[in-house]
C-alpha cells in the first residue's frame, strides 16, 4: 500500500473510531463501520484524482 491509501484509511478508521461509542451497541457499530468501509474504498479514486495522482 503506498502512503495515500494508508492515509486515507486512517483519517476515515480515526473519525469512526471519534463517533463509535455513540453510534449504540456494537452490531450496529459493526454495520456502520462495514458501510463506512465501502463507501471510503470506493471514493478513494475521486480522492486521489481531486489530489491529482
Amino acid at each position: 500500500m503506498d502512503i495515500i491509501t494508508v492515509s486515507y484509511y486512517a483519517f476515515v478508521c480515526g473519525v469512526l473510531g471519534l463517533a463509535g461509542p455513540r453510534l449504540g451497541k456494537p452490531p450496529v457499530r459493526l454495520i456502520i463501520g462495514a458501510i463506512v468501509g465501502v463507501l471510503a474504498a470506493s471514493l478513494l479514486p475521486s480522492v486521489r484524482g481531486m489530489l491529482g495522482l
